[in-house]
């Protein structure tokens, strides 16, 4: 694990800032909450996203959003990026959720709107690593896909408890519910959860891109229909793959007893 770690350290580029938009939660001197690096050398193809806005502990702020929301949109299209990290860059804690603090200040209507906008990031990351949908202790309720994911990952009769109670999880409840693949015991860096999702990253780095791609959109869209429209969702992604040289390259392998090098194309 050192060595993966020292690695990293040597081949890893500098973090590359996004510029921010022009908004109420950003203070004119204060460094970008949203940065960028590819790794490089073995790592090439794992890009990780720091999260850093430390005075608000990583809340979901306009300007925290908005750049979050760029780098995705700049990512997407990337063929060089495989497998995509997100990482805090304050200590001891991940995501707060919202900035109830800015939210405070917003009309009416501008809370819809921003609701609508983090609803949309939620979309693109599709992450569950949330410990806790605390809104209803707060006077909410779930506004950015709560309270349609969590059923969808637990039933409808888990998930009701949990955003009825405002209930919070530690990393090994969580797991044993299935709301998240791994819970690891922090190590004195405090970066014990960063370490294994490298781990995992290295571990999907040299399979078919491709193939990668188009097996996570037979899995999202596929859940969100009928087993028969499902499959119908498979086949079409299978036939996508086909034609693929990297379908082609891993034949070979397979047949000449040796490591694919798929390219992605």
């Amino acid at each position: 694990m050192q060595r993966v770690l020292a690695s990293a350290r040597r081949l890893a580029r500098p973090w590359r800032p996004l510029p921010a938009r022009s908004c109420a939660s950003a203070g004119a001197a204060r460094d970008p909450e949203i940065q960028v690096r590819a790794l490089e050398g073995p790592d090439q193809g794992i890009t990780e996203i720091l999260m850093n806005r430390p005075h608000a502990r990583n809340a979901l702020g306009h300007v925290f959003v908005s750049e979050l929301l760029g780098a995705l949109a700049r990512l997407r299209d990337d063929r060089h990026v495989r497998v995509l990290l997100f990482r805090s860059g304050v200590k001891g804690v991940f995501c707060a959720g919202a900035d109830l603090k800015e939210r405070e200040q917003m009309s009416e209507a501008e809370v819809g709107v921003f609701v609508q906008r983090l609803r949309g990031l939620m979309n693109e990351i599709a992450s569950s690593a949330v410990m806790g949908l605390i809104e209803t202790t707060r006077g909410l309720l779930p506004g950015a896909g709560g309270t349609q994911r969590l059923p969808r990952c637990l039933g409808v009769a888990l998930a009701k408890e949990l955003i009825f109670t405002g209930r919070r999880l530690s990393g090994t409840q969580a797991q044993a519910l299935g709301l998240v693949n791994h819970a690891v015991a922090q190590n004195e860096e405090g970066n014990a959860a960063y370490r294994r999702a490298r781990e995992l990253a290295q571990e999907i780095l040299p399979q078919a891109p491709i193939a990668v791609r188009l097996g996570k959109v037979a899995i999202d869209r596929g859940m969100e229909v009928d087993i028969a429209s499902g499959m119908a969702i498979e086949g079409m992604c299978y036939a996508q793959n086909i034609p693929t040289q990297d379908r082609l390259e891993g034949m070979a392998a397979f047949r000449e007893k040796r490591p694919p090098r798929f390219v992605g194309e």
